[in-house]
């Protein structure tokens, strides 16, 4: 699936007409076949990278990857972790995007998903960080993101590895900022509320079955309840602010949770 990268310059951001912010630069998105992944890898690619798209979804990626010449489509499930190792290391952006969840109680959930789920949002973004530091470190420039969650920083019930999973992305995130930072490196987390994904989209079905509600309900009473701006997140919306943690203002910024949650955490 892999294709030669091609130069381009359509759709890019230049800064005081001086090119792309990222030109010559190279980054790698997971979970890019859709949602806030896709339009991350869009959002790169405005700013002059070059992006290799990770899904497990060849179609999917494949999809997004004739959008750009600047997008390599690979596909790999990212539960395993040796296929992990097999992808590129000479990023200077890293996202870390793929995830899954999975709705049950405690006493009911199957362990084997609870591994595998701490293997594809935690597990590979520490072997894809180890991997790309120390190409970040001899340019002395890197950006890792992490797309965390409010799940990050708060819990609920019946989401036991999604959220034991989120709240080990942001000590992993926390542990690469300081390290990273004489480097050059800075490591940050966005945290939004429910976005508008497939992933969300799955789950509504899974608490509906849950709680024994009907869908909407799910989305009025459960997801919407704990935020203050009460809709949906858009992916465009979470990939711009992930700009901001590659753009002018991004050196100082690490070791940060950035909520994007419509206040879910200021209550």
């Amino acid at each position: 699936m892999i294709r030669l990268i091609a130069d381009g310059s359509a759709g890019r951001r230049t800064v005081g007409g001086m090119g792309a912010l990222l030109d010559g630069k190279k980054a790698l998105v997971t979970g890019a076949g859709s949602g806030i992944g896709a339009a991350v890898a869009r959002r790169l690619v405005a700013d002059g990278a070059a992006v290799y798209a990770v899904d497990r979804d060849p179609d999917r990626v494949a999809a997004l990857a004739a959008d750009s010449p600047l997008i390599t489509p690979l596909t790999c499930d990212l539960s395993d972790l040796d296929a992990v190792d097999e992808l590129p290391a000479d990023v200077d952006v890293l996202v870390n995007n793929a995830g899954r969840q999975h709705v049950s109680r405690l006493e009911e959930f199957d362990p084997e998903i609870f591994s595998a789920i701490l293997r594809l949002m935690l597990e590979a973004p520490f072997r894809l960080i180890r991997r790309s530091l120390p190409h970040m470190y001899a340019r002395g420039w890197g950006r890792v993101v992490n797309i965390s969650s409010a799940h990050g920083l708060r819990a609920s019930p019946f989401k036991s590895a999604y959220v034991s999973a989120k709240h080990g992305l942001e000590g992993l995130s926390k542990v690469t900022a300081l390290e990273g930072a004489e480097h050059g490196v800075t490591s940050n987390c966005i945290n939004p509320a429910y976005v508008r994904t497939p992933l969300v989209e799955a789950q509504i079905a899974d608490q509906a079955r849950t709680h024994g509600i009907s869908p909407d309900e799910v989305v009025e009473k459960i997801m919407l309840t704990p935020v203050a701006v009460k809709r949906l997140i858009e992916p465009a919306e979470t990939a711009e602010l992930a700009a901001v943690l590659w753009g002018p203002a991004s050196p100082s910024i690490t070791g940060s949770s950035l909520a994007q949650d419509g206040g879910w955490t200021a209550r």
